[in-house]
């Protein structure tokens, strides 16, 4: 098949347009925001690695200097994040309380006001953690989660919510969630979504920011290029991978940094924590220094 350029072409353009966003912070959320999650953070989903080299993982990305580490009971290795935490905080000579650390209640834990925080200490006791800066729900489970003790976890959040679902967990409690992770990067912006959490002051971090290495397809009656027709008539074009997009690479290009840097600095110029996974030491350094690489959101512009 061969590529949409057209579609990415336009797409991303009117992504990087800065009028739209807002400029990126040097190292937290908006002021507006009464937490100071770090604009980016160390994904640990997925890293398909050993014990020991998840903990290793973990460690180095402290020490490159990482300041925000996402976790979750469901993927199964938050023992080895935490060992990787210790010792990451040891060699970094830093404190528990200079890193935010995220972790996620599972669906196993719903249902009575004890078992969310059942699950939160088992968490922290894998961890090896006191506390938590801040705890999300995949389901529904929000009054259990007003209710845990401050002590142990100072922010809760959501993950992958609906507006009805936001709408109905708000006016349910009276209580807003500090955060909602969900999916988000160029080929899946979610602009009004995001605009929506900005008004009702809830910060966003973005999981998947780099989106996904396969290419997907994209069906459309007026294709740029006709590329393979279904039986109903309907064309067929593949979108590829967004790190080899055209204008991500031009961009690259013309700012002197890698495509991925320029996803993470589009991602943190909306405003939206980041939060990508590597298991590749020279890979989480660069993701690190996406925005002082690729510079302020304001200059990362598809060239005239």
């Amino acid at each position: 098949m061969k590529l949409p350029i057209t579609l990415s072409l336009l797409s991303l353009s009117s992504a990087l347009s800065y009028e739209e966003q807002q400029p990126i912070l040097p190292d937290t959320l908006s002021p507006k925001s009464t937490i100071s999650q770090p604009l980016i953070g160390f994904g640990t989903w997925n890293l398909d690695l050993s014990s020991t080299n998840t903990s290793a993982a973990v460690s180095y990305a402290i020490q490159a200097g990482y300041r925000q580490i996402d976790a979750a009971a469901i993927y199964r290795n938050e023992k080895d994040v935490g060992e990787g935490i210790k010792d990451g905080l040891e060699k970094a000579g830093l404190d528990r309380e200079e890193i935010w650390v995220t972790s996620k209640l599972w669906n196993d834990h719903h249902g009575n006001p004890t078992s969310a925080e059942a699950a939160l200490n088992k968490t922290l006791e894998d961890l090896g953690l006191e506390y938590l800066d801040l705890y999300l729900m995949h389901w529904p489970t929000w009054k259990s989660m007003i209710a845990l003790p401050k002590s142990k976890v100072l922010n809760i959040g959501i993950a992958n919510f609906s507006p009805a679902q936001l709408s109905d967990l708000i006016s349910s409690t009276g209580v807003k969630p500090s955060v909602h992770q969900m999916e988000l990067h160029p080929y899946l912006q979610q602009s009004a979504w995001v605009a929506t959490h900005k008004t009702l002051g809830i910060a966003v971090t973005a999981y998947s920011p780099l989106a996904h290495s396969t290419p997907t397809t994209h069906g459309s009656e007026h294709s740029a290029e006709s590329v393979d027709v279904e039986e109903d008539g309907e064309e067929e074009r593949e979108i590829p991978p967004l790190l080899r997009n055209p204008v991500m690479l031009e961009i690259a290009a013309a700012r002197n940094c890698t495509p991925a840097q320029v996803a993470l600095a589009w991602g943190m110029g909306r405003g939206t924590s980041v939060i990508p996974k590597s298991s590749h030491p020279e890979r989480i350094l660069e993701n690190l220094q996406a925005a002082e690489n690729c510079g302020s959101y304001s200059r990362i512009l598809p060239p005239s």
